[in-house]
């Protein structure tokens, strides 16, 4: 894995993968990086439970992921706990599924997760929706 940031301005860089999908950073006003992380947790995360449920047959629709993390007040401020609520919509019978579709995301599979677990406590709510159905 590779990418390169270049710096544009002021607290503003763009960072690129070789397959040419750029994102902006900007620690004042867009992405800064610890929202980059977050966010690439909650991806990582993402990506495997729709795998998953998407294996174990489970309906669903709508995963909507949230987080959230509380930092140390000393230098390097760096996560103490992350907070990750799962929004789906699929029927309340699928509960179970669900759940061992994040346990085994946040426990096995999510590298991004493997690697915040070493400094931060990391645990999730999930809400089910099933009024769409």
């Amino acid at each position: 894995m590779k990418t390169t940031t270049t710096w544009k301005s002021g607290s503003a860089f763009q960072s690129e993968q070789p397959n040419g999908a750029k994102i902006d950073i900007n620690a004042t006003s867009g992405f800064s990086p610890k929202a980059l992380l977050l966010s690439g947790l909650a991806g990582c995360s993402g990506v495997d439970i729709i795998d998953m449920l998407e294996k174990m047959r489970v309906p669903f629709a709508d995963l909507v992921m949230e987080a959230e993390a509380e930092q140390t007040e000393d230098f390097p401020k760096v996560f103490k706990t992350i907070h990750l609520t799962y929004k789906i919509k699929t029927e309340e019978g699928n509960r179970d599924k669900v759940i061992k579709a994040i346990d085994l995301s946040l426990e096995k599979y999510c590298g991004v997760a493997a690697m915040l677990k070493k400094n931060s406590d990391i645990q999730y709510t999930l809400i089910i929706d099933s009024s769409y159905l």
